[in-house]
Order: C-alpha cells, then sequence, then structure tokens
C-alpha cells in the first residue's frame, strides 16, 4: 500500500504550499491594511471596489469583478453595504442581466480620506520592504498567477 502523506511529504513542489503561502500573506497584508483605514470608515476591499468603480464608472460590474479576480457574488457581496451607506449607486446595465455602478459624491469623500492612509501606508510598506525588492515581488506574483490561471484553463 502507497503511503500518500509520505509521497508529497517529501515532494519540494508541494511544500510549502503555493496557495497557502499567499492566502496568509493576503490576510497579513489586508489585517494591515484594515487596520491603516480604520479611522476612515473604509475597509481594504471597499477601497479597491470603489477605486476600479471610478475607473470603470458606468461599465458592467463584470469588468470590476474581473479586473479584481472577483467572483461577482463577492463583488455584489462586497458592494451591498457601500451602496446602503450611499457611497456608490447601482444602476441596470447594457442589458437586463448586467448592473453598473458610479460612485457617489459621498462615496468620493470616503474614497478621498482613505486613500491618505492608504498612500502612507503604501509608501511606508513598500520603503521597508524595497522599493526594487517590491518591483521584483509584485512582477513575480504576476507571473504566479498567469501560470496558475494556465493550468486551470489547460
Amino acid at each position: 500500500m502507497i503511503d500518500v502523506y509520505t509521497s508529497y511529504k517529501d515532494s519540494p513542489a508541494t511544500s510549502p504550499c503555493a496557495c497557502t503561502t499567499v492566502k496568509k500573506l493576503s490576510r497579513i497584508l489586508g489585517r494591515t491594511y484594515d487596520s491603516a483605514l480604520a479611522s476612515s470608515g473604509i475597509n481594504v476591499t471597499q477601497f479597491a471596489v470603489m477605486r476600479c468603480i471610478s475607473r470603470h464608472g458606468g461599465e458592467p460590474l463584470a469588468r470590476v469583478a474581473d479586473e479584481l479576480e472577483m467572483d461577482r457574488t463577492s463583488l455584489y457581496r462586497a458592494i451591498a453595504p457601500m451602496e446602503r451607506d450611499g457611497w456608490i449607486e447601482l444602476a441596470t446595465g447594457i442589458n437586463a442581466r448586467s448592473r453598473s455602478a458610479r460612485v457617489t459624491r459621498k462615496g468620493a469623500q470616503a474614497l478621498a480620506r482613505a486613500a491618505v492612509e492608504w498612500d502612507r501606508l503604501q509608501h511606508n510598506l513598500i520603503k521597508t520592504f524595497g522599493k526594487a525588492e517590491w518591483g521584483r515581488m509584485a512582477a513575480e506574483l504576476h507571473r504566479l498567477g498567469e501560470c496558475a490561471a494556465k493550468l486551470t484553463t489547460a
């Protein structure tokens, strides 16, 4: 009988797990950014979604979901409190099944307050990590994402 655990635990390709490693980092960064943004009343997910909607105002939310690599259900869940708080307005998109959004004046003000703290943290984090190192890391993370995407479409 083959010991599955033994055959996998000794494989360099499976330890450490790429997905777990990146998810752990994502949670650490999320907590750090959420803490920095707390005084603005917005979290990092809302910040990213509102910035993306600002860039694509009036376009289908499917484009926002694609750009942020979010499934539509998660995007709509993230948007609901922003709509409730008057930060964004939803509208019917190009057809009955699509929706679009735009950032309201109140949302733009919340985004501007958060941007000050986001900029400060982003600058300090990259300065501490190293600007060149961050550039290389961002490029490698992008490449890792492309590799994963190839494997899911193969």
